[in-house]
């Protein structure tokens, strides 16, 4: 009750309400006479998902879809693909069920479909709205062109603790980016027009604070102010919903007691009286079921309150499927609560066309035609290019010269099925080139190659087993660890320069797979050690799905260039970069700690009433360890280029500001290097006094520029009260006058800084 008492009080005292008709008349009529002729159990069909079971995402698998689609019991099939395929299916809805009304198919499609780009925190670390919105484009041609017209992206989950494996399928710990990367996605996705044959609708996900589940534990409970939503969690998905997103995914994890897929403050009065969300809510894998290990009661009572909370679609579970008429007939549910979700789940078919050509996505010549062609592949590896973080480059160890040899040691460094990263379900593995195949095929001739495996992914065969599931092997030497060393060491010797390929698996992040150790794996350290003995320069390219602790390389290791997994085309684009025919300017999505005991550690932190002093190491009776100090090994928005990038002193158009006003903010930005280059130039401000406890800094803006060495530029923000507003605790969105600290920099921690005030 307190929160609905909120919620109330947040529309009285202005909280931003957008309640939107869907202003269709030709759509409404439609599908108020389909419904017309509609039985319950028909309309209960229409709200059952079920697998076509291509790709694994989840522990069940969906039985007798043939004759539950002809018997009007299916609404929608995910994980099928190919035009033929999805053809006989929707041949069986739309000619041999009795009101013949078509499927809609969707599937994961998170980065990429058949040409695949980095994984979404790789994505991020572009800082490039338009490179990523064209890579859901290109995501949408391919996957619509192989039948496909749905797909569960983007996924804006906020996350600042890097212990959870899904912080590797969103954009990192960041408010601000991640409401600027899911409203880009969408766009991608869906295009202009919905009916579109090369458009997909998009699936906004996981509704909501999913990223913030205890411990860092998938699917684990989340308890959070409301305050703390409003500000920093819930902008994400919001963006996304303004940007046109056609659904919804709810999210596995309880939210301050009540689970997401039961949750009607959340699916109803946020998303639907709120923010005016007018389309569809579907569950995650079976989240109807899993209520009842939640403790909600029997698959009958946790069906029911779904539905009543505000879920349409069930996603595997069936529940909907086998307990809604029982409900309706005992009074436990409505016809009109029923009839809701069956009219939101046609809405969708419609607004994709489907109504009016059923196998509009079913096109063989576009199929063979529109994937994998050369400008994805083009694109992808431009893209992946941009992704990669260069941590430390110490005496300019890169870019390496096109001559010589390179030896490339480590478990990464010859696994195709590794280099796309983890939900990248509809990949070719076989066909993906293995980065020392890319190296090769980027270098020809230029640069002889060596190759070892160096070491085993991980000294634990049972982890390892566990770390390269669903096809992502990576072969194991069951000789004592020290031979494969010293063979390793061996092949490096005949080297100029050695490129340690090293970190995670792509199955080491991902869904379900949560680590409490960040460290690069025992076996790999021992190798990196090893191949550091040598006296050979030595570059870690580093393979990761999550921010890591590498304390030890960074004080170790010369040159360390964060690649992520870059996709399809991970091999050419690491070549590109580390032969410097592409100058990396990945910046960092999400803070890199000491160690885990700093979890959660996140640049937009309160300073508590206690602050360290600035530059101190340890101070008694003040906010720190006594073991390492409070600073990260990489901040947000961290990233080294092969040039280096001079800022000016911010100029300010004037020191102060009404609510009505702006004020812009100026620095002069120079490439001082010796390479062209682009530079993220980054806005941060502070609220320093407050109604309630603010952030340190708040990413409010950024500009990807590209500068030629030697020039300079005049880059400009304009900054009003929109962007100094907040939740207060009242849930109003208000801008408060006072003092405000502005930051432009090159990243959060390194930033020039001035300051303005808004006036009454």
């Amino acid at each position: 009750m307190r929160k609905i008492a909120i919620w109330m009080l947040a529309i009285a005292t202005g909280c931003s309400v957008r309640v939107q008709a869907q202003n269709n008349p030709k759509m409404d009529k439609f599908v108020s006479e389909l419904m017309g002729k509609m039985t319950v159990e028909e309309k209960i069909g229409q709200l059952n998902l079920v697998t076509g079971g291509e790709a694994v995402t989840g522990s069940v698998v969906s039985t007798g879809v043939e004759s539950k689609i002809k018997s009007g019991q299916i609404g929608g099939i995910f994980s099928m693909s190919s035009p033929a395929k999805i053809r006989a299916a929707q041949e069986l809805a739309v000619k041999q069920s009795r009101l013949g009304i078509p499927i809609i198919f969707g599937m994961d499609v998170i980065h990429g479909y058949k040409t695949l780009f980095p994984i979404p925190l790789g994505l991020a670390a572009t800082w490039d709205m338009s490179l990523i919105r064209e890579s859901a484009r290109i995501a949408a041609v391919e996957a619509t062109a192989d039948g496909l017209n749905w797909t569960f992206s983007p996924m804006v989950d906020i996350s600042r603790d890097p212990r959870w494996g899904r912080i590797s399928e969103g954009s990192g710990e960041d408010t601000y980016l991640s409401s600027r990367i899911a409203a880009e996605m969408v766009k991608g996705y869906q295009g202009t027009d919905l009916k579109a044959n090369n458009t997909l609708m998009a699936c906004v996900k996981h509704f909501a604070l999913y990223g913030a589940a205890e411990s860092g534990r998938d699917y684990n409970t989340t308890d959070m102010s409301l305050h703390r939503m409003y500000n920093e969690y819930l902008p994400p998905y919001k963006a996304a919903i303004d940007a046109g997103a056609g659904t919804v995914m709810a999210s596995f994890n309880d939210i301050n007691g009540v689970p997401a897929t039961a949750n009607k403050w959340l699916m109803t009065d946020v998303l639907r009286q709120q923010w005016g969300f007018k389309g569809m809510v579907v569950t995650d894998y079976t989240g109807i079921n899993e209520l009842v290990d939640h403790g909600l009661g029997d698959l009958q009572t946790v069906s029911a309150l779904a539905l009543k909370a505000g879920i349409h679609m069930d996603m595997v579970g069936e529940g909907f499927l086998t307990t809604l008429k029982k409900s309706l007939d005992e009074g436990k549910v409505t016809l009109a609560e029923i009839d809701e979700a069956c009219r939101l789940v046609l809405i969708a078919k419609y607004k994709l066309g489907l109504f009016d050509d059923p196998f509009r996505y079913c096109d063989d010549k576009r199929a063979k035609n529109n994937i994998l062609t050369p400008a994805h592949l083009a694109k992808s590896r431009e893209i992946a290019s941009k992704s990669f973080v260069l941590l430390k480059n110490e005496q300019q160890t890169l870019p390496l010269k096109k001559s010589g040899t390179v030896a490339l040691i480590g478990p990464l460094a010859n696994t195709r099925a590794n280099m796309p990263g983890t939900w990248s379900v509809s990949a070719d593995l076989e066909n993906t080139p293995s980065l020392l195949e890319g190296m090769q095929a980027a270098l020809g001739n230029k640069v002889k190659i060596v190759h070892h495996l160096g070491s085993n992914l991980i000294s634990d065969a049972a982890y390892q087993e566990r770390a390269t599931m669903f096809g992502r092997s990576i072969p194991r030497d069951e000789r004592p660890e020290a031979d494969i060393i010293a063979e390793a060491v061996q092949v490096a010797s005949s080297a100029d320069v050695i490129v340690a390929a090293l970190g995670e698996s792509s199955e080491m992040s991902g869904e379900s797979s949560s680590r409490t150790d960040l460290d690069i794996p025992d076996a790999q350290r021992r190798l990196l050690e090893a191949l550091l003995k040598t006296g050979k320069p030595v570059v870690l390219v580093l393979f990761a799905g999550r921010p890591m602790t590498l304390t030890w390389e960074q004080e170790h290791v010369p040159a360390i260039l964060n690649v992520w997994f870059g996709g399809t085309e991970t091999g050419k684009a690491v070549a590109d970069v580390l032969f410097g025919d592409v100058n990396p300017s990945g910046k960092l999505p999400a803070t890199f700690p000491k160690n885990v005991g700093q979890i959660p550690l996140y640049y937009a932190a309160k300073t508590t009433g206690r602050p360290l002093a600035k530059d101190a190491w340890f101070q008694k009776f003040r906010s720190n360890y006594l073991d390492v100090d409070n600073q990260p090994l990489y901040p947000f928005g961290y990233g080294l280029s092969y040039t280096h990038f001079s800022y000016g002193d911010i100029k300010l158009s004037k020191t102060t500001m009404h609510a009505n006003d702006k004020i812009s903010a100026t620095v002069q930005l120079t490439n001082s290097g010796n390479y062209d280059g682009e530079e993220v130039v980054q806005l941060y401000l502070r609220d320093v006094y407050a109604s309630i406890t603010r952030p340190g800094k708040e990413l409010k803006g950024f500009q990807k520029v590209f500068l030629k060495k030697g020039e300079s530029r005049e880059i400009q923000f304009e900054i009003t009260a929109e962007d100094l507003k907040f939740y207060n605790n009242d849930l109003q969105f208000v801008a408060e006058p006072g003092d405000f600290k502005l930051f432009i920099g090159t990243n959060s921690s390194d930033a020039k800084e001035t300051q303005f005030t808004l006036l009454d």
